[in-house]
């Protein structure tokens, strides 16, 4: 079967399986704290959390590219599960040669918004400390833990782990996790992997999310326009209402572009070793979330009040924007860095590491700067970039 079969096979059954069973209820009981086991059941049965799991490791072994439809269907259907988490530990794990737990897998990169210790070194991992913002973390048996040049998976029901729930701006569960001395259940150095690969890896799935939102909440305002009349015509007939939601259209697609060829370059469990997966993800999350803060704001303007009430759908597509935006690194903090490398490189080594994707010239001075870099947080908060701005 050939990419673009495995592809076209793998958005059917997307299409197939979220259209017709995430409804406007299961997007409202999440926000009530339960979790959709029915639906959860269904996309394991389609082996959706393990597509981008090796094949040794009962995965698929799929590349992002052939997986993407997946991450834009979470997105444009607002699926209430952490299968985006799950199907990243499970890539991450297999790579490293670790087997993937059944159940949902939450994920934690150490130094990012997380005060997290590592003992133990003569015996099994020991972690202690404080980790905040874990999505879906309540739901998940296990998380994958990524510290400098290994992962850990760690048992969340085990003895010296506690959880407080939390929410993000989509009212989805962003919980708390502490750690007293908890006992990680297995560990692997992380090979070939990129550094900080939860963290580099996780900006790539919000992005492919947001693009699915940032189309769902494009076509709501596109029918909205078509549909309100105003003095006996459609209020998108009018060039003021026109002209923005044109601008969105072209936010939309440069976001959509960037984020595919991202998961060009993103690894794989076939190929790990991807230099410039890490500046194609920055580039894919900073037009994401900059898309994301234009696009919701037209689309909520296209639907004057209406828009922000609770009965209308929209809101469950723009607060996820909202929330993806700022997650895994906001658009500010990933453009800070990219920015920085840019300067870095020079004038003369600018464009020939724009046109590759990496900035590590190998006949530059020992001042270049590599793929490595570009996960290297400046400071241990990841919002401290963030741009002052609406929701």
């Amino acid at each position: 079967m050939s990419i673009v079969d495995a592809e076209s096979l793998v958005e059917h059954s997307v299409q197939r399986l979220f259209a017709e069973q995430v409804d406007r209820g299961a997007l409202e009981r999440v926000e009530t704290g339960a979790f959709e086991a029915r639906l959860w059941q269904l996309v394991v049965d389609a082996g959706f959390p393990l597509a981008l799991a090796a094949e040794a490791t009962g995965g698929s072994g799929q590349t992002w590219s052939a997986v993407a439809p997946i991450l834009h269907g979470i997105g444009y259907w607002q699926v209430p599960l952490p299968l985006a988490e799950t199907m990243v530990a499970a890539l991450l794990l297999s790579s490293a040669g670790l087997e993937v737990p059944a159940g949902p897998i939450a994920l934690i990169e150490q130094g990012q918004g997380n005060d997290l210790h590592i003992g133990g070194s003569a015996g099994p991992l020991v972690l202690s400390g404080t980790a905040l913002h874990v999505a879906w973390a309540r739901h998940a048996p296990t998380a994958l833990l990524s510290l400098p040049g290994r992962l850990a998976l760690i048992d969340l029901r085990a003895r010296g782990v506690a959880c407080s729930a939390a929410v993000d701006a989509a009212g989805m569960p962003s919980d708390t996790l502490r750690f007293d001395r908890a006992a990680c259940l297995a560990q692997a150095p992380a090979g070939a992997l990129p550094p900080q690969p939860v963290w580099l890896l996780g900006a790539l799935a919000r992005s492919l999310m947001m693009v699915g939102a940032l189309e769902s909440a494009l076509e709501q305002a596109l029918r909205y326009a078509g549909e309100r009349m105003q003095f006996g015509r459609p209020i998108g007939s009018n060039q003021a209402v026109q002209q923005p939601l044109a601008l969105s259209a072209g936010d939309v697609a440069a976001a959509r572009t960037a984020t595919l060829a991202a998961a060009a370059d993103a690894p794989s469990s076939a190929r790990v070793d991807t230099p410039e997966a890490a500046f194609s993800i920055a580039v894919a999350k900073v037009r994401c979330g900059e898309a994301a803060t234009r696009a919701c704001a037209i689309a909520h303007q296209v639907h004057g009040a209406i828009g922000f009430t609770r009965e209308h759908a929209l809101h469950f597509a723009t607060r996820r924007l909202w929330a993806w935006r700022e997650q895994f690194g906001s658009d500010a903090w990933w453009a800070a860095r990219l920015g920085a490398l840019a300067i870095r490189a020079g004038g003369q080594r600018f464009w020939p590491s724009l046109t590759r994707r990496r900035f590590d010239d190998a006949a530059a001075s020992a001042q270049a700067v590599t793929p490595r870099d570009i996960s290297a947080p400046f400071a241990a908060q990841p919002h401290s970039a963030r741009r002052s701005r609406g929701p």
